[in-house]
């Protein structure tokens, strides 16, 4: 493990890795806690759907948002280098339910100008597709790289996009060092 990165000013530095599936998000989340010596927070949405019995319904979309922020301000406050790292966050709940279902709950809009990210990772669509039986959207990669960059912009969320087969860690790594030291 590499030394401690300072943080600003001691306040919880929030990271959130997004992008499309199968682009590698779980695992350069825990890689890049394990580098860095912090925690990660995991999806809800993965816990929640192994459990659903039928299809998703834009109320379980709703409850996975409820779900993610509880997960993230639960192991937020246990942090203890104030550098927390997210895999993915309640905005994918946007981003699904916007594309099956034409909206979003508006819980969810309502909480996106009060929960902010210091940093976004957006990893690319540049992966081998991993069949996974939660996964809906084989095929559509590049369409929600798009989507999440769009997403980005609009937040005006700072942002950097990573990509690479084999050095993608060390990409996602090399990137949150560059961010931390400005």
């Amino acid at each position: 493990m590499d030394e401690q990165p300072e943080t600003k000013n001691n306040k919880l530095i929030k990271i959130a890795v997004v992008g499309p599936e199968s682009s590698g998000k779980s695992t350069i989340t825990e890689g890049l806690a394990k580098h860095f010596g912090s925690l990660w927070v995991p999806e809800y949405a993965r816990f929640y759907c192994e459990n659903l019995e039928g299809e998703c319904t834009f109320q379980d979309e709703e409850n996975m948002f409820f779900g993610q922020i509880a997960l993230e301000e639960a192991i937020s406050s246990v942090v203890t280098n104030n550098l927390l790292f997210c895999d993915t966050v309640f905005l994918t709940v946007k981003v699904w339910s916007e594309h099956q279902f034409g909206k979003a709950p508006q819980p969810v809009i309502q909480e996106i100008p009060k929960r902010t990210y210091d940093f976004f990772l957006l990893l690319k669509n540049d992966l081998p597709w991993q069949d996974d039986p939660l996964r809906n959207f084989k095929g559509m990669g590049d369409y929600f790289f798009n989507v999440w960059k769009n997403e980005l912009e609009s937040i005006n969320a700072n942002y950097a996009e990573v990509g690479g087969l084999e050095d993608r860690l060390s990409n996602a790594i090399n990137t949150v060092e560059l961010f931390l030291n400005k």
